[in-house]
């Protein structure tokens, strides 16, 4: 039997640091409250790196007096003179402003204290986000794992149906949520301190201002540490960028993992998509005496976004592994609540080797996580036999957790059957149990999706190779189904748009409050000059302006909604770029951050052309793009004519389609149907014509 180490620093992992103490922290519940027993006991700093953060959610909602997680930041900084709060979250994508506190920065707690600094960090390549849910204090303890301190996070490990305390900040209840967060102490925790301040300074170009080193022990007296004097190895994935190499140790430690597995290898993880990952599996189901593998997946992807990409990747990737299990090994299972119609949001990221490893951390199972995102995982392996026992108790409590049994129960099977998945069969049936997960989608579905490369990719992809997947080179009869394919998505992002901003946006940008306010002046002479502002202060503050152009449409109709649209687009984007013009570079290098040279890039491509596409495909917020344009002084004369016939075939396409969908919900009859299909494909084939034109035209230096 093969007895090598798994975790290797500097092949795998960063380094190998040693805890006094671990705790394995099951949902958020326990989470949030060694939290804020252990945020009450520092004495220097606290450090939190996430790639969500919301000030309104309530870390303990069962007290309705309890303040919301800004005012108690606020409340402990000012409780303690000496302390400072460094807060480093993703600059993220505007996709995801359904489920954020849009900007920030600009809210209550971040701004009232000057001990509290807050930055947003965007020092990634386009595409990319920081994934890492890290937090420290002092350098004594250290908390990493899947479990961002956000709403639709809190849960019990009971996760009831209806649990009257699982609500957001506006009162509405959210499913059940199963998440894992690890907490380490001493060297491990101050190894996560470090890694911390060096995303700081990439983020900042400033280092902070607290030094290394521990203070006194903020270990909160609530928590017993699951495991003792066991070394941590902390596995990281960081895209290349700028002077950065890639760092891929989180893909190194699950195939170096899967390879070392001898009896088993449980996994639970929001996605299922990694190529590696699935070419690692696949190997071992293939072997006849390989290790049983078992995966604990959601049932369905919860995310409209996620039900039409990751959704298609994970059913291709199963399907792949199971027909590579010729020895019936592997076995894929989703957790059951009471009530049958409430599905359990898997989000955790959990790994363990046989009673050898135990992983827990921020990496999903696709390719993302593998290159392109930033990630950090940690994993503790057993030295010694007691190191092992620990381990397989924290899996038997995980399990007993999902099958609704005592952890002993567990045991007990394991024991008996000597294999995980008997143990598992089982325990299956109760009222608490695992649902077989099937994960196939449909055939129209599967094929409306690229490759992998496209909405899961693994490194950083140029606008050029986004329009090489969807409009491949060849000759214009191979580009048929692509053009198909693409008009298929375009109708279906443009309905889950308005569904989606109608029904879950926050009241700011939701799509009948701007719909009423334009209603309120839609016979007056002076709409154009209204929506002009609305636009103009709107995409500003990163309200998509694609939600304004739905919105006017909808209001004024096809003909007077495209004029206003493209008027109020036009208006607000020659205000940007005065705005840009004026405060010039380095201002505008403050707000933009690393979009400003990504942004000046791709317009100096191809000078005016590569701005025209800029208004096409968008390659940063419009705000964003305007404000750089006039940033780095591109002419007037370009900049408006690019934004005249750049904007105006999306404004004409969003608009038109948007009157003929709303037709098509109120009298679904097939003439109308018919006509929002036509038109999609129309609109489709425009696109694609101009892609292919823009990739195939010869570079040139900029002017």
């Amino acid at each position: 039997m093969e007895t090598s180490r798994i975790c290797v620093e500097g092949k795998n992992c960063c380094s190998i640091s040693r805890a006094n103490r671990v705790a394995f922290l099951v949902d958020g519940e326990v989470y949030f409250s060694a939290l804020t027993s252990t945020f009450e006991r520092a004495q220097r700093f606290i450090f939190i790196s996430g790639w969500q953060l919301d000030s309104r959610v309530r870390l303990n909602p069962r007290n309705a007096a309890s303040p919301c997680f800004g005012d108690f930041l606020h409340d402990v900084v000012r409780r303690n003179r000496k302390l400072r709060i460094y807060v480093l979250l993703w600059d993220f994508a505007m996709i995801y402003a359904a489920d954020r506190e849009i900007i920030p920065l600009y809210t209550h707690p971040w701004r009232t204290h000057r001990r509290i600094h807050f930055r947003l960090d965007s020092s990634h390549p386009m595409g990319a986000s920081h994934h890492q849910k890290i937090v420290v204090i002092d350098d004594a303890v250290a908390f990493a794992g899947g479990l961002d301190i956000a709403e639709h996070r809190w849960d019990t490990p009971d996760h009831l149906p209806q649990d009257p305390h699982r609500v957001d900040s506006l009162g509405r209840f959210y499913p059940p949520y199963h998440d894992v967060q690890l907490m380490v102490d001493s060297d491990a925790a101050a190894a996560l301190g470090d890694l911390v301040r060096e995303r700081w300074r990439r983020a900042t170009g400033k280092r902070l201002r607290v030094a290394a080193g521990r203070s006194g022990d903020p270990w909160p007296s609530g928590v017993t540490p699951d495991l003792q004097h066991v070394p941590v190895a902390i596995s990281r994935t960081e895209p290349a960028y700028d002077v950065r190499q890639e760092v891929r140790e989180v893909e190194s430690l699950y195939l170096d993992s899967i390879r070392h597995a001898r009896r088993f290898i449980y996994l639970e993880n929001q996605y299922l998509s990694s190529s590696a990952i699935g070419d690692a599996l696949a190997a071992r189901l293939q072997e006849k005496d390989g290790p049983e593998i078992i995966m604990v997946l959601p049932q369905e992807t919860s995310e409209w976004l996620e039900q039409v990409s990751m959704a298609v990747l994970r059913s291709r990737l199963l399907q792949r592994l199971r027909a590579a299990d010729r020895f019936g090994r592997l076995h894929v299972y989703y957790p059951v609540v009471e009530d049958e119609n409430v599905q359990l949001r898997v989000h955790s990221k959990v790994c363990f080797i046989d009673d050898r490893l135990l992983r827990v951390g921020s990496a999903n199972l696709n390719n993302r996580s593998m290159g392109l995102d930033t990630e950090c995982d940690l994993a503790v392996e057993a030295e010694e036999p007691a190191t092992g026992n620990s381990i397989a108790n924290l899996r038997n409590r995980l399990l007993a957790e999902h099958l609704g049994v005592p952890a002993e129960r567990v045991a007990q099977e394991h024991s008996a059957e000597r294999s995980l998945v008997r143990a598992i069969e089982n325990l299956r049936g109760g009222t608490r149990t695992f649902g077989i997960l099937d994960g196939s989608v449909s055939r129209a579905l599967d094929d409306m999706i690229p490759a992998a490369a496209v909405i899961d990719p693994e490194r950083p992809l140029s606008p050029d190779e986004l329009m090489q997947q969807f409009i491949p080179t060849g000759t214009r009869r191979r580009a048929v189904p692509g053009l198909l394919r693409l008009a298929v998505i375009f109708l279906f992002v443009a309905a889950l748009a308005v569904v989606w901003r109608a029904t879950s946006l926050h009241a700011l940008i939701d799509y009948g409050t701007i719909n009423n306010w334009m209603i309120s002046f839609t016979d007056s002479a002076l709409a154009p000059v209204w929506i002009a502002g609305i636009f103009t202060i709107g995409t500003l503050v990163l309200m998509p302006v694609t939600l304004l152009i739905i919105a006017t449409g909808a209001t004024f109709g096809p003909v007077l909604g495209f004029f206003y649209a493209l008027c109020g687009s036009v208006v607000s984007a020659m205000v940007h770029y005065g705005l840009g013009r004026i405060a010039g570079k380095e201002t505008v290098r403050r707000i933009a951050g690393s979009r400003l040279g990504h942004v000046q890039r791709q317009i100096s491509r191809h000078g005016f052309i590569s701005l025209l596409f800029a208004r096409i495909v968008p390659i940063a917020p419009f705000a964003i793009v305007n404000l750089v344009t006039g940033a780095i002084q591109i002419r007037v004369r370009d900049f408006l004519l690019a934004t005249l016939a750049g904007m105006s075939p999306g404004i004409l396409a969003v608009v038109v389609l948007g009157n003929q969908l709303q037709r098509a919900l109120q009298d679904p009859g097939i003439g109308n149907i018919t006509l929002l299909m036509g038109l999609a494909i129309f609109f489709a084939v425009l696109g694609a014509a101009f892609y292919r034109w823009y990739g195939t035209r010869p570079l040139r230096a900029s002017s």
